[in-house]
């Protein structure tokens, strides 16, 4: 197993979804319910941030390897999935919007797994509509942690963001895009699932 600084910050945001998910599972004397809520969407960030600087130092650095390329996107899943189940688990999200996206992301990773094997992994790599997705994604989930305006040092943040009515459109585009990529995919790999299915 290659250890290089992109993958240590991989293994970082691994290590950040328990502490996202942790904070609420705190004793109530610890933090108050605000303080949960801040303290969840900032190690949310801070977790979103490191999947951008992995790939950025990857590239930079010339340190790509085939198991970063593995481990990135699953602890991308993973830090998405622990942070919806959260928000279900809190009243923030309706579950059949998780299970979209959730169940999107399990089909695009399997449909992927599969044409990697027979060698036509281009054909559903990437594409811009599936990183406005994830933009969405990553703006919406810290807004439905917040849940609020949030107070560092008695100093109101973000005073004229409702966080709760922005994070729920964001999450609502988000599962909208997350379809529409889905087919999208589905409609680059057809062609390959048909006649694979035809040769059987």
């Amino acid at each position: 197993m290659p250890f290089n600084v992109p993958i240590l910050l991989t293994w970082l945001r691994i290590v950040l979804i328990p502490l996202t998910v942790g904070v609420f599972y705190l004793p109530s004397g610890i933090l108050s319910p605000a303080d949960r809520n801040l303290c969840a969407a900032l190690i949310f960030i801070l977790a979103a941030l490191t999947d951008w600087f992995d790939g950025f130092l990857a590239r930079k650095l010339d340190q790509t390897s085939a198991f970063g390329a593995f481990l990135d996107p699953v602890a991308d899943k993973l830090m998405v999935t622990a942070a919806l189940l959260v928000l279900v688990q809190l009243g923030r999200l309706n579950a059949a919007i998780a299970l979209i996206i959730v169940g999107r992301e399990i089909t695009i990773s399997a449909l992927r797994e599969w044409m990697a094997k027979i060698g036509a992994s281009k054909s559903v790599a990437v594409n811009s509509l599936g990183k406005i997705k994830t933009v969405c994604q990553m703006v919406a989930i810290p807004m439905l942690l917040l849940w609020g305006t949030p107070v560092i040092g008695g100093v109101r943040i973000l005073p004229f963001i409702d966080t709760p009515l922005w994070g729920e459109w964001l999450i609502y585009l988000a599962a909208l895009l997350t379809i529409w990529s889905m087919f999208y995919y589905m409609k680059l790999a057809w062609p390959q699932i048909r006649e694979r299915s035809a040769g059987q």
